[in-house]
């Protein structure tokens, strides 16, 4: 954007940026497009003359942008809209994109328009300086030549356009002067060679022209974006309860939801292709039924559409055998809308889609603002529950091979280069073997569901919740009703190490439970609901008792030094529980003692409260420096604990927690990570992965405020059964989906601890 002329202390004027990020609009939320509307302000006492520029580079960075044979060409006007629609071809085969700017004619504002000009060229080229000395000399481009719109760029060269709008204002007098911006990719194409159509082409086609349609629609409909965004933000922002920080941190960390690699897809399969079918054996039939070899072809006959009708059919028999061994969840939809398909990154550094663990915290931000998207993510993981993938990964940390997803495991992602078909690009750890993904599942799907109230997805994710429940009892090994970590960062904190019952996994186990037996509730499955119940209350007893020291709960109950670190996320299960409207995991004074002793030491006791809560921290009141991650300041796990103080009523404490995330990344004052929050930061203020998807959580603390309606289905009281009926049938899947024992993979204090609770418990 340029001013036409020096700065003029009379003018003023102010840019509101809108882009139709609306809650619970699963329409133009996914318009790629955006409006610039410049209020201009003349407190002079001459009339001006004022001309604003709004310009574009036909470019997505990178090579393509001097490859040449780009091309710029004027839109058709349309309710006086005028615009430029710029043509990129983009390099090595990616799809191609078709940006478009435009502005409206009114009865006070003119528009004009130079749909071309050179940014980089030799002296006989019209360039960006000829550009602007037309303009600056006859305040529009109504006398600019227009041959120049047709051509394409050459090699070597890059091109732009803008659009003039000219206005005259009268002493004391404002208006306003809006420009769009949209631009067409309607195909994502990932590495696999399978392209997807993004969810806007639903409304606007799959032609990338579709961007004039884009930028006319949006400035003729950003006026009620406006409206939609200031009715969604503006009782928030109005709520005198909130410190100032607050709201503004809120809406801002929602950056991620867009800036995150967000794809939002169709719903539909892939665009049939061969590039996309891999390995698969097939042949095309094309026979005809004649038998007399001398016969004519039919003249009706059209060969082409035969043939690609013929390859169509072969394609589609593909991708549905691809499709019932996949992460696809659009397979479970039972008459619903099919919303489409989301992907978002676990950050910018660390590059798989739907990193679940992670999801967790951020997935308050979905479940809040769109509902629909968040049960489309919920379905996606459902469906790979059910999957089983034996492909051999190498693992990172050791170098030996694991499956690349067993049946009944939760996944860590939905992949990378061939999303939800080829799952858990994460290999670092088998995370077939991780301890908090199962839990994290079953916990969501429970809250999504009393959240919408929305029974037919119940029913749809229940066989998966079943067996993500059963595959979890082989971490069991002492048959007391808790799962027991393997001694090796088996969990979100994946460079941290846990043995025996966990407060972090422990604690997710003992809410799923609970969990469980609630949705079996509303799914009408007494049997399973009874032995839910009867789990959690032995799991719920086995927590207190193993991890309890008096004034919080254990790191782990290993028995080590490492086993009394005040761990922030000790909680997580009971926030979680809370959160979804079920009993607490852990008597009332016991996680309010928990969370004023992590107050008071993981907060205020590392740099006054304003960082936010470091990870881990000795009961001596100095930090937890035997990991990388336990120096760690998590802004997404500070977020969530103070959700949980809030739900705990310590309402104060929780807001000073989160305002250490503030002071760290988004004041003024901070460490500069504002619109970019980093995964974490350490004791020493150094970042790691910036731009990442757990910060979403702060989502968690306005669920915790807003207290929602939660549509539930009153329980009456579960009697003990010490033998439901169906119990028999949940041990015999439970073994079938038990993993190989690996030996091997334990440590020698694994080894010791392991006899000496088996000789004390036996």
């Amino acid at each position: 954007m340029l001013l036409l002329g020096e700065p003029d202390p009379d003018l003023k004027i102010v840019c509101r940026q809108i882009s139709p990020i609306i809650p619970h609009n699963y329409q133009q939320s996914s318009y790629p497009a955006a409006v610039f509307t410049f209020t201009v302000t003349n407190s002079g006492n001459t009339a001006a003359d004022v001309t604003l520029l709004f310009t574009w580079a036909n470019s997505v960075g990178g090579k393509s942008e001097l490859t040449g044979c780009h091309s710029n060409s004027s839109m058709t006007e349309k309710d006086g809209v005028h615009g430029i629609l710029l043509h990129h071809r983009t390099a090595d085969g990616r799809p191609p994109v078709t940006f478009a700017i435009a502005a409206q004619e009114k009865e006070d504002i003119h528009i004009s328009e130079c749909p071309y000009f050179v940014m980089s060229a030799s002296s006989d080229e019209f360039t960006a300086k000829d550009m602007w000395n037309s303009v600056k000399e006859h305040g529009s481009f109504d006398l600019l030549d227009p041959v120049k719109e047709s051509m394409s760029s050459r090699p070597g060269t890059s091109i732009g356009a803008a659009i003039a709008a000219s206005v005259k204002l009268a002493p004391q007098a404002t208006q306003n002067v809006s420009f769009s911006l949209a631009w067409a990719s309607p195909e994502v194409k990932f590495c696999s060679g399978k392209t997807y159509h993004r969810r806007y082409t639903k409304f606007y086609g799959t032609d990338v022209d579709a961007a004039a349609s884009l930028a006319h629609d949006a400035i003729l409909d950003h006026s009620s974006w406006e409206m939609q965004i200031e009715d969604w933000q503006h009782p928030i922002l109005q709520d005198k309860r909130f410190p100032a920080w607050y709201p503004v941190t809120l809406f801002n960390e929602l950056y991620y939801l867009n800036a995150g690699g967000t794809i939002w897809t169709d719903g539909l399969p892939p665009i049939q292709s061969l590039t996309a079918i891999g390995g698969k054996k097939f042949s095309l039939d094309m026979s005809n039924g004649e038998t007399d070899d001398d016969s004519e072809m039919n003249p009706q006959t059209n060969t082409a559409t035969d043939i690609l009708h013929q390859m169509a059919s072969v394609l589609e028999r593909i991708h549905a055998s691809l499709a019932s061994n996949s992460a696809i969840g659009t397979t479970l939809l039972q008459g619903e809308e099919n919303i489409g398909q989301f992907l978002y990154l676990e950050g910018i550094e660390y590059y798989m889609w739907n990193t679940y663990d992670v999801h967790f915290y951020s997935s308050f931000s979905l479940i809040m603002l769109f509902p629909k998207l968040q049960l489309s993510v919920q379905r996606d993981f459902a469906a790979a529950v059910m999957m089983h993938d034996p492909e051999k990964l190498k693992l990172l940390h050791d170098g030996k091979l694991a499956a690349r997803k067993v049946l009944g495991a939760v996944p860590h992602d939905l992949g990378l280069y061939d999303p939800w078909i080829k799952v858990n690009a994460y290999t670092l750890h088998n995370t077939d073997r991780w301890k908090d993904l199962n839990p994290k599942f079953v916990l969501q799907v429970y809250r999504d569901v009393v959240a919408t109230g929305d029974k037919s997805f119940a029913r749809a994710v229940w066989p998966s919740v079943y067996m993500a429940m059963a595959y979890m009892e082989q971490f069991d090994k002492d048959k007391d009703g808790m799962i027991e970590n393997e001694d090796f960062p088996d969990q979100t904190y994946d460079v941290w190490s846990m043995a025996g019952v966990s407060a972090y996994c422990g604690g997710l186990w003992v809410a799923a439970l609970q969990a469980a037996s609630a949705l079996a509730h509303e799914v009408g499955d007494r049997a399973s609901e009874k032995l839910f119940w009867n789990k959690y209350e032995k799991a719920k007893s086995v927590y207190d008792k193993k991890l309890w020291n008096g004034s919080y709960f254990n790191y782990d109950d290993a028995g080590t030094k490492a086993s009394t670190s005040i761990h922030a996320d000790q909680l997580a299960g009971q926030w979680y529980a809370k959160a979804c409207g079920l009993s607490s995991i852990v008597d009332k004074d016991k996680s309010q003692s928990a969370l004023e002793k992590i107050y008071t030491f993981n907060v205020m006791k590392f740099k006054d409260g304003n960082r936010g809560a470091i990870n881990g921290m000795w009961p001596d009141g100095t930090l937890d420096m035997s990991t990388m991650q336990s120096r760690e300041i998590w802004p997404g796990v500070t977020y969530a604990l103070a959700a949980s103080m809030i739900q705990e009523g310590m309402v104060e404490e929780g807001f000073k927690t989160a305002e250490g995330v503030y002071h760290a990344a988004w004041s003024p004052e901070g460490l500069g990570y504002a619109f970019q929050t980093p995964e974490s930061w350490n004791n020493d203020d150094e970042y790691r992965s910036l731009c990442y998807m757990r910060p979403l959580a702060i989502w968690a603390i306005q669920w915790a405020l807003s207290n929602p309606k939660l549509h539930k289905e009153p329980q009456t009281d579960i009697t003990q059964d010490s033998f439901p009926k169906n119990q028999f049938s949940y041990a015999r899947i439970a073994k079938l989906l038990q993993l190989p024992e690996d030996e091997s993979s334990k440590s020698v204090p694994r080894v010791i601890y392991e006899i000496v609770r088996n000789r004390f418990t036996s």
